[in-house]
């Protein structure tokens, strides 16, 4: 086990400790190439999507040779056009993928299945281009409410996040591509809390912006910068169990904690290749013993830190 003191150094906001460095680069099963998505699931079983287009599964409560144990993988159905670029757990264990450049969603029940290519999708929500209801621009994440409703956010023309019923239905739609509140510059990650609220990591915008199960803001955090609790194109967030919200900064290579009303309790991370360091990361899980884990995607590789 790693112990190191996290980034932000010499910032006195500095936070976490390095626990785990999964070196992972390349192109066989159990290795990666530019990871742009991940999830965890119930059993800490930890999915990431890369470049290749293949959903990778690893057991995070088994490690070996310093890494959470390799399972199994799938891949998308296509993948010339472009890679998903989004990864979420469903409301009964489903995976969820922002297929981004199909202009779709595809739901695949967890369970393994031999060998990995007959995996196909069980639900596919959307397909068609455009800004029409149940159309879509370019698929960014998919999360699920607790009474099984699916929320997906888009950019290029639209920005918005359409809702749709458990069976696939359109709901409802709101935002547009701005930077008022309610509006979005690449709405690029979603999160539902405990009162099935929305949240969005607004990451051109460089805030948090979070609204009721209707579309009404409720509340909009963060300003542009470095400085701690300001926010440099946040690509992800996942929320603590104690009212905290990490996020996870691509502009600025770190991980920040958050109190939910947006007070900064320090962060983690800084530029660099070495263990504790972070190149341009995309996203986090957070396990159920709040361990995180932060796809540092053009190192190739996790990192798992307490914070």
């Amino acid at each position: 086990m790693i112990m190191l003191a996290g980034g932000c150094q010499p910032d006195p906001g500095s936070i976490g400790h390095l626990e785990e460095v999964w070196e992972l680069r390349g192109f066989s099963p159990g290795r990666l190439q530019k990871p742009r998505a991940m999830a965890i699931d119930r059993q800490d079983r930890l999915y990431i999507v890369d470049m290749t287009a293949r959903i990778q599964v690893f057991d995070t409560r088994t490690v070996v040779d310093g890494k959470g144990k390799f399972l199994y993988y799938w891949s998308t159905p296509a993948k010339e056009n472009g890679r998903p670029t989004g990864l979420s757990i469903g409301r009964d264990g489903s995976v969820l993928v922002a297929d981004t450049h199909y202009f779709r969603v595809l739901v695949y029940s967890p369970e393994e299945v031999s060998p990995p290519e007959a995996k196909k999708p069980r639900k596919i929500i959307g397909g068609t281009p455009g800004n029409g209801p149940g159309q879509f621009g370019l698929v960014r994440d998919v999360v699920q409410d607790s009474q099984g409703n699916y929320y997906v956010a888009e950019m290029g023309e639209y920005d918005r996040i359409q809702k749709f019923s458990h069976d696939g239905e359109f709901l409802l739609q709101w935002g547009s591509h701005g930077h008022e509140p309610g509006q979005f510059a690449r709405p690029e990650s979603l999160a539902v809390d405990e009162q099935d609220q929305i949240w969005v990591a607004d990451a051109c915008n460089h805030r948090i912006q979070v609204f009721d199960n209707r579309g009404k803001l409720l509340t909009m955090w963060g300003s542009e910068g470095k400085g701690l609790g300001q926010l440099y194109y946040p690509y992800d967030l996942v929320l603590g169990d104690d009212d905290t919200v990490y996020v996870c900064e691509y502009g600025n290579n770190r991980v920040q904690k958050f109190s939910r009303d947006g007070r900064s309790y320090g962060c983690w991370g800084t530029q660099g290749r070495g263990p504790g360091q972070l190149y341009q990361p995309w996203g986090l899980a957070r396990d159920s013993r709040g361990k995180i884990y932060v796809l540092d995607t053009n190192n190739h590789r996790v990192q798992c830190v307490r914070m």
